[in-house]
């Protein structure tokens, strides 16, 4: 075997198949490694990073043998050592979405032994309207952190170190014309920037709004909210329509029906569960946060059909049960666990539809939901992080014996 791995060792190595996270994986010195800014296929020159007992991180320091996927990154600091935002500038667009659909189909073979599962990664277009669809400038909310010279930066992959920068090339336009790193903030710790969907930029500094509106503008469709700067919202300009349109194809709400939307956050989903369920309808938006309670309260106070609980989620929905027609849950990155998918699936609604941003945790949550009685029984997925490995998953799971009706 030889000598143990240790940071700093330096070899060659042939890149194997992508892993959830942004990494590739190699073999060297017995070990596997997970290595960033490479691409499958390619032989390397990488550098270890950290060594544990169960992982070992590389990066790929020098190209020997180019993928023809390859291309130039559009930040000089998206290399090796460089700022960790970005795992993927160095791979072109079209062949991220096929990385993030492998990662999704493993994840699933993984955690819930579904051997067949595909899906495809869907653009959402460019970010800005009549712009090109290159993966950029689509990033309306980011929180910058101060170094001890009050310099805004990014940080480094897996650390503390903050990365100065002369621009973000996936910030938003508005968000970019601000500059948050040209000013400096000594003492501060963080700078959240956040654009609204009519442009406006509101500027936080460790919470205190120093710029722009304390509520920032976001409409979908014909419906506006105010959500509050330091709150939850998607954070690229297309995806609350694009996912809006998965939830309602894939619950199909009909009028007089009742829904539960939990993790519901400023209300998005519920307004238009509500508005398709009509005045007959009931649904039940279920969210812990309560600046985001304040925001749906304020943007759905013409839906009296939406009845907002401040509450959480899996104390909510223990022993609960129907009537429901149909459950819409978009829980944060680590899901919502075994405890809420049970709950859910004992409600016995006709059909759940899950929003997810990670897919291991969604085949997790999956699994549990196949033990109660209800399958996949349709996955889309949308491009919702470009240049990052991540990706949004919406699925449809409905009771087994059913599944044929909605796929």
């Amino acid at each position: 075997m030889g000598q143990p791995l240790r940071a700093g060792d330096r070899m060659v190595v042939d890149i194997g198949p992508v892993a959830h996270g942004g990494h590739f994986i190699a073999h060297a010195a017995g070990r596997t490694l997970f290595v960033r800014h490479a691409i499958e296929g390619e032989r390397a020159l990488v550098e270890v990073t950290a060594v544990t007992t169960k992982v070992v991180r590389a990066d790929a320091v020098e190209i020997l043998r180019p993928s023809p996927w390859r291309t130039e990154p559009a930040c000089p600091a998206a290399g090796p050592g460089g700022c960790g935002g970005c795992d993927f500038q160095h791979v072109r667009l079209e062949h991220q979405r096929e990385l993030k659909a492998q990662v999704i189909a493993d994840a699933f073979r993984r955690q819930a032994g579904l051997e067949d599962v595909r899906v495809e990664v869907t653009s959402l277009g460019p970010a800005e309207p009549g712009g090109p669809d290159d993966g950029l400038h689509w990033r309306t909310r980011m929180t910058w952190q101060v170094d001890e010279a009050g310099h805004a930066g990014l940080h480094a992959h897996r650390s503390h170190r903050v990365v100065r920068l002369a621009g973000c090339p996936i910030a938003s336009a508005g968000i970019a014309a601000v500059e948050p790193w040209a000013d400096a903030h000594r003492g501060a710790t963080s700078v959240r920037t956040v654009q609204g969907s009519d442009g406006s930029v509101s500027v936080m500094v460790d919470g205190q709004v120093i710029g722009g509106p304390g509520r920032v503008p976001q409409q979908v469709g014909a419906r506006q909210w105010r959500v509050d700067a330091a709150g939850f919202w998607q954070v690229h300009p297309r995806a609350p329509e694009a996912l809006v349109d998965a939830v309602l194809q894939m619950g199909g709400p009909t009028a007089g029906s009742r829904w539960w939307d939990l993790y519901a956050g400023a209300g998005l989903f519920s307004a238009f569960l509500a508005e398709a369920t009509g005045p007959d309808g009931r649904v039940d938006a279920v969210e812990s946060a309560p600046a985001s309670i304040r925001d749906a309260r304020r943007g759905l106070h013409d839906l009296p059909q939406v009845r907002l609980h401040q509450a959480d989620v899996a104390a909510w929905v223990d022993g609960r049960r129907g009537p429901v027609d149909g459950i819409v849950l978009d829980p944060p990155r680590g899901g919502a666990g075994a405890a809420v998918m049970v709950a859910i699936a004992a409600a016995a609604p006709r059909v759940i539809v899950y929003v997810a941003c990670d897919p291991v945790t969604l085949a997790r949550d999956v699994a549990t939901a196949a033990l109660a009685g209800y399958r996949v029984a349709r996955l889309q997925a949308f491009d919702t992080f470009p240049m990052t490995h991540h990706v949004e998953v919406v699925a449809a799971l409905a009771p087994s014996e059913h599944v044929d009706e909605i796929s």
